[in-house]
């Protein structure tokens, strides 16, 4: 098996020199978060420490039914507690979830121009071919098995209108392909309001076909916890179900005690979009003054930028100035002349970047 390298591992030399600054690195390369874990959550991960006993694959009750009520509320979705199944965060599923839906050889995943490595890795994993498009036009006669969305982007920000993802969830039904959406960023939306593959506007009020991937780790600051979970087609997560009971996929109890406290406070999820919005106005104004174009960027967790230079180029000339970014390239070929710049630093290091590109 042939896997393309790990990204990260190629970023070494500018993350020396970024590290080598006098008043140390701002690292806006990865997107992982800073922020502590809020209190109501931290509460009730420790709460559940006691508990001795297996875990349920499925999860608790009560973690489906506020999952459940967090995709209304939040995001006009209405699903059955019982098509709701967490994972181990949400890379675990994106990487394995053309295996468990019987993608293997000689079968198509489609995945975005400018993508998520994982969607790649998992196509591979699977051993199936893997074709990047943003159009169905593209795709031509082809049937593929899985068929990636992701609004907001992760790298680009880019949202896509209700009626782009309703198209593609019509073209896939047709041809009896998977559409799995990444919905990781949704709920930080800048100056788009991006949507749901299972809002009605999309599915048609039907979720067969869809899967809709959540995380925990933006929104909720839960990174280090792991805390992700999948959604849409009862039949698709049934089938999920089935086989990570098997395969010993299991999210630990005192996490799913956390994620079923994050999932019901609304609270801490507004709080930390104030942090990202403050961070983002600084980061983009210095940017853009410095002679940076911000492209797309309409909501998520980062700024798509370009100094109309060779993106490892821009890597080596924020990294003399101790400022460590991701080159577009890590996310396709078409991002050779971009880079990704993550809003997740302290106040402090936003401010210091700030201060470093008006120099």
């Amino acid at each position: 098996m042939t896997l393309p390298d790990f990204p990260w591992d190629t970023l070494a030399d500018a993350g020396a020199r970024a590290r080598a600054h006098p008043d140390g690195v701002v690292d806006l390369s990865i997107g992982t978060p800073v922020d502590p874990v809020p209190p109501v959550i931290q509460e009730a991960l420790t709460g559940a420490a006691w508990i001795p006993g297996y875990p349920a694959t499925h999860g608790t009750p009560a973690l489906r039914e506020a999952a459940r009520d967090a995709l209304a509320r939040r995001f006009g979705v209405r699903v059955d507690r019982e098509a709701i199944l967490p994972t181990i965060g949400s890379k675990e599923l994106v990487a394995w979830l053309p295996t468990l839906l019987g993608v293997g050889a000689g079968d198509l995943v489609v995945i975005p121009p400018l993508a998520y490595p994982t969607y790649e890795v998992g196509a591979r994993l699977a051993g199936a071919d893997v074709l990047r498009s943003d159009s169905t036009v593209a795709v031509g006669p082809a049937r593929p098995k899985l068929v990636w969305l992701n609004s907001p982007s992760n790298p680009t920000g880019r949202v896509l209108p209700a009626d782009h993802l309703r198209k593609v969830v019509d073209w896939a039904r047709e041809r009896g392909a998977v559409v799995a959406s990444d919905e990781c960023y949704l709920s930080l939306d800048w100056d788009a309001s991006p949507v749901s593959i299972l809002h009605p506007s999309v599915s048609g009020g039907s979720l067969e076909g869809l899967l809709a991937v959540h995380s925990l780790s933006k929104s909720s600051c839960l990174a280090g916890y792991r805390a992700g979970y999948v959604t849409g087609d009862p039949d698709l997560v049934a089938r999920l179900l089935a086989i990570r009971k098997h395969a010993g996929l299991i999210v630990p109890a005192p996490v799913q005690a956390a994620m079923t406290a994050a999932l019901s406070d609304d609270t801490h999820v507004a709080e930390q979009k104030a942090r990202y919005a403050a961070r983002r106005i600084v980061l983009r104004k210095a940017l853009e003054h410095t002679g940076f174009t911000v492209e797309h960027s309409e909501a998520g967790l980062y700024l798509w930028c370009t100094r109309g230079e060779e993106a490892w180029a821009t890597v080596d000339w924020l990294a003399a100035r101790g400022i460590l970014v991701a080159p577009g390239t890590f996310y396709g070929p078409t991002g050779d002349r971009h880079v990704r710049v993550a809003l997740t630093a302290s106040d402090e290091r936003i401010e210091a970047a700030a201060a470093r590109l008006a120099e």
